[in-house]
């Protein structure tokens, strides 16, 4: 199954707040999207854990055959190079100079009111627990597609009852999670699919 990374992150990415602490003066907490090293996630995760700093490193549980035939089960880190860390905005700037932590994502997207700095990426705590939800409940392998479909796109369906039949792309929702698709074969029908079940016919 391919996910959007827009829908985990983009469309629920907000620019980091210019208030630091709430009304009772306790720093708030946001979920910050940390940049580290490929193939380290799984050791970056366990030494902010011994930091007693929140943190979620999605992975999905796999069963591989190695080449002697052994299976085994493994923990796929399904987004390379990104951690998300629960902390305050102070917490954060502290994490910055652990050697271990590149830098922070941010929202390509938005405006921070001048053109040399762009806003940190925040994600909810309702995109995290979907995400969190979507890798515990999936049967089949979840990736992070930075697809994206536009009108007039031609697309092909790759599972299901409709799996092989091509179409044409006629809207996309906001979150690009479903699409309206005209289905060539049929001519005239028109059929709103999830993108999971779609590929890019290029």
């Amino acid at each position: 199954m391919k996910i959007s990374y827009q829908e985990i992150a983009a469309s629920s990415v907000s620019p980091a707040t210019t208030v630091v602490d709430d009304a009772v003066g306790v720093g708030k907490r946001s979920w910050y999207v940390a940049i580290v090293n490929h193939n380290s996630e799984k050791k970056v995760s366990e030494r902010l854990e011994k930091l007693n700093v929140e943190n979620y490193l999605p992975t999905q549980t796999e069963f591989r055959v190695w080449k002697n035939g052994r299976k085994a089960k493994v923990d796929r880190v399904v987004i390379p190079s990104i951690i998300f860390i629960h902390c305050t905005e102070q917490k954060r700037r502290e994490l910055l100079k652990l050697p271990y932590i590149f830098r922070f994502m941010t929202n390509r997207s938005a405006s921070s009111g001048n053109n040399l700095t762009k806003p940190l990426a925040i994600v909810s705590d309702n995109e995290i627990n979907r995400l969190k939800f979507m890798l515990g409940q999936s049967d089949v392998p979840v990736t992070i597609s930075d697809q994206q479909y536009a009108e007039g796109d031609t697309v092909r369906v790759i599972r299901g009852s409709l799996a092989g039949l091509e179409g044409k792309v006629l809207d996309v929702n906001s979150s690009q999670s479903e699409i309206t698709v005209r289905l060539e074969y049929f001519g005239c029908a028109k059929l709103i699919i999830d993108t999971v079940n779609l590929e890019m016919v290029r």
